[in-house]
């Protein structure tokens, strides 16, 4: 090597010894690992104390710092006065939203100990608000059945909280104490001013000792409990908001399932504050009515119950010291149910009033025993019911079925602080048990009106499993029509040559009129049309064997080829997308309007999936005429607003029209004209129908479809006011 190779070796950096495709040599990773073992000590480790793990992790307690996780935190507050509304000690929660941001919860339960713990020696409220895993539903007494289990919730908002306000009435004086991020201290408001309280106000918090001040007198007998906080925008999302909406519907769930407390939500965030007002005598048979989104087949049913069981839990004794210890529980089961004459399922259940939507032990329990018991039953009445030797399954039992289970019982195991899920596995066959045996009671009642309901219970489940035997059936001989067989629907379909679903489009068309003109506008490849003849049944007022009867509807469901109801399958649908074609007039709205209530009662499945569309056919042809000889120009408007701006817009310009064509159906229209504006993807306009929440379209199908007269008066007559007479088309 010469001076000069020598010189460039002397400057190669250091460097681990690497493999021809560049990865590190084995003894290049032992080194590596070595440094890397040696760097990593015990001065790498953190411990998070008291409430830092919430502000650090706060997801692990409220699930999200969305509005999700933001309205958590509120359940935690309001369900703290709800637990002391079961064990009954309060009748009066009232929430406030106030203008800065902030939200009030006010009960008047026992209120919070104010009175020193001797083994912290902090006061009560100073306890719970700052200690996780401290509070009075361990065990100790003070609640036999609570929503609050684990001693976090307070603390909890307390921590995630910028600033928190305290005031409890106690024995004829009213105890303060105020937090910021958890921490308690002073804040520098103005004594007794309204609305003087900020979290932005200047804050000292307490060194050596705290101090729970007294500041001011309470009536005699009156006590309660008042918090309010202003959630941190450093840990929740900035477009995190409360949902007036969810806090209503969970205020009145919580009515219906403790009777006699009443639940006022006030928002004072708008111009004008509101407020309502919740208090449900009937219980959980009041809730189940409420749910029912059906006419009724029976009356609510309640089957109740208590069970015991032991479990092994770790109980405090007076030394500090956690023993395992054998405790016998109770459980106490209530439930109501009804079944209605459709084919929708709603089943809530509830833990100490707290809601398990993804359910549980209980839930499975309460099915376990409802498809055991009706099997029994239809067993035993088969020639009468003509079922044969086919069994049950859950879907028959639960077809048509609102209910709404509760069990009530102390420190209850759930999966996670969020408590959607109940995991104490003695619970379910306790309401096994009493479900068996209380609706066998009902079910073989000799008393006249429940053995009517009974019986119709058992028809209606075994017509639910013969349709579904009969679908399974259909569904296995079912194959897609070709042309050679398309004898076998309707006569009326001019159906498309292609075959695949996610390229073919079915027109349902108003009138056989339109359906000449859609003929010729159409592709033939991927678009077929399907004339109805003037306005279909109303099927949210008819039963299913009169929706099948008509011809129209069941012209519509054979074509479609899913099946309905339960047994729809989206899987089979013969088109990728349906779209409801009718005249853009009143009688076309309402026509629309009943063939989406066919389809979202009967093929809710289409709807869901985005595949349902309304056509947008246009209402004017104008035609401006161009000098010379360039051709004249077409412009199509699609509402009277649209029509007048344009041609005040055309007169602005000194364009000269044509007399202005009025389209009052689509059978006014060439085929050119119709293919244009209608039905040619690349130039035509479509409407999705989407559902957004169930529930509520739900609902506004019964108000303006459905069979009660009143509700429907009463929303045209309030509404009156709100419509735009312009767009009546009269």
């Amino acid at each position: 090597m010469d001076s000069r190779d020598a010189r460039c070796a002397c400057r190669e950096p250091s460097r681990p010894p690497v493999s021809l495709l560049g990865v590190p040599t084995t003894a290049a990773k032992k080194t590596a690992t070595s440094k890397s073992a040696s760097e990593y000590t015990a001065h790498h480790l953190q411990v998070l104390e008291g409430l830092e793990a919430v502000r650090k992790r706060p997801g692990m307690y409220i699930g999200s710092t969305d509005s999700r996780g933001l309205m958590h935190c509120l359940w935690e507050i309001i369900d703290n006065a709800v637990d002391e509304a079961l064990g009954g000690h309060c009748d009066h929660v009232e929430v406030v939203l106030h203008r800065d941001g902030s939200v009030e919860v006010h009960d008047n339960g026992r209120g919070v100990p104010v009175d020193i713990e001797p083994r912290t020696g902090l006061t009560g409220v100073e306890l719970v608000y700052t200690r996780l895993h401290a509070g009075g539903k361990f065990g100790g007494g003070s609640y036999t059945a609570s929503g609050g289990l684990h001693g976090v919730g307070a603390s909890v908002v307390n921590a995630l909280s910028s600033r928190l306000d305290v005031e409890v009435d106690r024995a004829g004086k009213t105890y303060a104490m105020s937090f910021r991020r958890g921490e308690p201290g002073v804040f520098s408001d103005v004594a007794g001013a309204q609305g003087s309280k900020d979290p932005e106000h200047d804050f000292t918090p307490y060194t050596k000792t705290s101090d729970l001040a007294v500041v001011g007198r309470a009536k005699r007998g009156v006590t309660g409990t008042r918090v309010r906080y202003w959630a941190d925008r450093q840990i929740f999302l900035k477009d995190a908001s409360f949902d007036l909406e969810g806090l209503l519907g969970r205020a009145r769930q919580t009515s219906f399932l403790v009777p006699g407390l009443t639940i006022v939500i006030r928002d004072e965030r708008g111009e004008e504050p509101t407020e309502e007002v919740f208090l449900h005598d009937g219980g959980i048979s009041e809730f189940t009515e409420f749910l029912a989104p059906d006419a009724a087949v029976t009356d609510v049913w309640r089957l109740q119950g208590t069970g015991t069981f032991t479990e092994t839990v770790p109980v405090l004794d007076a030394q500090g010291h956690m023993t395992p210890t054998e405790v016998e529980r109770e459980c106490g089961v209530d439930i109501a149910l009804r079944w209605g004459t459709g084919y929708d399922t709603a089943v809530r259940s509830f833990v100490n009033i707290i809601a398990t939507p993804k359910g549980g032990t209980h839930i499975a329990g309460f099915e376990q025993a409802l498809l055991k018991t009706l099997r029994k039953q239809v067993e035993a009445n088969a020639r009468r019911l003509k079922a044969g030797t086919d069994k049950l399954e859950k879907d028959d039992a639960l077809a048509g079925l609102t209910a709404v289970v509760t069990v009530r019982l102390a420190e209850p195991q759930f999966e996670g602080q969020t408590k959607e899920v109940l995991g104490t596995a003695a619970v379910r066959q306790i309401v096994a048990k009493v479900v068996e045996t209380e609706l066998t009671g009902l079910l073989t009642s000799t008393k006249r009106p429940v053995k009517q309901q009974a019986a119709s219970v058992l028809e209606k489940v075994v017509a639910e499993m013969k349709s579904r035997i009969s679908a399974r059936l259909h569904k296995e001989t079912q194959r897609r029509k070709t042309a050679l067989e398309s004898s076998s629907l309707p006569a009326k379909l001019a159906d498309c040559r292609s075959s695949d679903p996610d390229h073919t489009e079915l027109f349902i068309v108003e009138g056989d009129s339109a359906l000449g003109t859609a003929k010729l506008a159409r592709s033939s490849d991927h678009q077929a049309l399907l004339p109805i003849r003037g306005k279909i049944l109303n099927v949210q007022k008819a039963s299913v064997t009169d929706m099948l009867g008509n011809a129209e509807c069941a012209a519509i469901i054979q074509v479609i080829g899913a099946g309905s109801g339960r047994t729809f399958d989206l899987e089979s649908a013969r088109y990728g997308k349906v779209i409801i074609m009718t005249d853009a007039d009143v009688d076309g709205a309402h026509i629309r309007t009943l063939l989406l209530t066919l389809f979202f009662r009967y093929m809710r499945p289409l709807v869901e999936a985005g595949r349902v569309y309304a056509a947008v056919p246009p209402l004017h042809r104008i035609e401006v005429v161009n000098p010379g000889g360039k051709a004249n120009e077409v412009i199509y408007t699609y509402s009277e607003a649209e029509m007048r701006r344009t041609m005040a817009n055309l007169q602005k310009r000194n364009k000269r029209t044509k007399p202005l064509q009025r389209y009052k159906g689509l059978g006014e229209m060439d085929a050119d004209q119709l293919a244009e504006t209608t039905m040619d993807p690349r130039q035509r306009t479509l409407r999705k129908v989407t559902l957004g929440d169930i529930e509520s379209a739900a609902k506004v199908f019964e108000l303006l479809m459905g069979g009660e007269v009143g509700p429907r008066k009463d929303f045209i007559v309030d509404s009156a006011d709100r419509l735009d007479k312009e767009r009546i088309d009269a």
